[in-house]
């Protein structure tokens, strides 16, 4: 409703989000649903499997293609051996899809869509588009691995639990304490291993220019108000683009009426960065003071006193809002808004 021409979900099992499984009832209703306005609905079945999973999945699987499943994501090849029906296969990110000699291969295995690593740089992607057929999803917002594309084995050496089997325990977004051989403490209790979240609203005619036709929001394990509003933002964004390029289209028929001013920074994140889509620049990629959100950026303390302080800058701010700074250690506390007159906080 706020504007996705495909959306990317989990079923009962085999999900990389454990705790985000929806009923077969839920999936067939979405699906419905979807399809009124031939928006898609693809199914993640994304985890490594046991071998004694593998009846399961396929009997899983078959139940999927029933109810109309557009898509299956996949990040173990196993499933291509399994009697399963004509359902479309995706290769998730997990499945390492980096360059273009495994990208071409997954094509020839038949693979109809492929969602590419997240570390690619513009570069990167348009090589790979140009040596293939197949159409390329890329991620475009929100929360990012510190390990490559998602393959991440800390959890599972830490306490067990295996981010490939759904159930990251997010050991990144800890505090660490870096010494060197000397003893010497280089960062004290720092998160160290925290990535901002992406952001790539700026730079979608050029992901598109590049070859991708496929733009994926994390959305799962997040609140309603997160995906509402990220989604509308990139819909309003594209509907921009391709009134400018007639060459671009939506994918699905159907209208939303977005009835508020989406806008990214409201909502949850850690701060934003393009990532390596430029390549290595200097520009930050770590968020290494909060693992939580940052909030928006309302200016900088230009003067305080014991009840009070005042703010340099342009946002407005209101009784009942919450603040959050950096104190002279680098943590970060919040206070609470009781009035406001002018640039003056009490």
């Amino acid at each position: 409703l706020h504007g996705a021409d495909a959306v990317y979900i989990g079923a009962p099992r085999f999900g990389a989000r454990s705790t985000a499984g929806n009923s077969i009832a839920d999936l067939t209703r979405l699906i419905d649903f979807a399809h009124r306005f031939d928006a898609r609905v693809y199914i993640t079945l994304n985890t490594i499997l046991r071998d004694d999973e593998l009846r399961d999945a396929e009997r899983l699987i078959h139940e999927l293609y029933k109810i109309e499943s557009d898509a299956l994501i996949v990040q173990d090849m196993g499933i291509t051996r399994l009697d399963i029906p004509p359902i479309a296969l995706h290769a998730s990110t997990q499945a390492d899809n980096r360059t273009p000699e495994k990208v071409k291969f997954l094509e020839q295995c038949g693979f109809s869509q492929v969602v590419l690593a997240r570390e690619l740089s513009l570069g990167q992607i348009n090589e790979i588009a140009r040596s293939v057929q197949v159409p390329l999803e890329v991620f475009v917002h929100g929360a990012l691995c510190v390990s490559y594309s998602g393959q991440c084995y800390l959890s599972e050496a830490m306490c067990g639990r295996s981010a490939n089997r759904g159930e990251c325990a997010q050991y990144c977004r800890l505090p660490y304490t870096l010494i060197d051989g000397k003893g010497n403490v280089i960062a004290k209790d720092k998160h160290l291993l925290s990535l901002r979240d992406l952001n790539q609203s700026d730079r979608l005619e050029e992901l598109l220019d590049a070859g991708v036709s496929s733009f994926k929001i994390e959305g799962r394990l997040k609140d309603m108000a997160y995906v509402k509003n990220c989604t509308a933002y990139y819909r309003q964004e594209l509907d921009k683009i391709f009134k400018r390029r007639p060459e671009y289209r939506t994918a699905s028929t159907g209208h939303s009426s977005i009835e508020f001013t989406p806008r990214l920074e409201k909502s949850f994140n850690r701060g934003f960065t393009h990532y390596f889509l430029d390549g290595r620049t200097p520009e930050p990629i770590a968020s290494p003071d909060t693992p939580k959100s940052l909030g928006e950026y309302v200016g900088k303390v230009k003067q305080s006193d014991k009840n009070t302080f005042t703010i340099a800058g342009l946002t407005p701010i209101h009784n009942g809002d919450g603040l959050c700074f950096a104190n002279n250690k680098g943590e970060f506390e919040g206070v609470r808004v009781n009035r406001v007159e002018g640039n003056r906080i009490f």
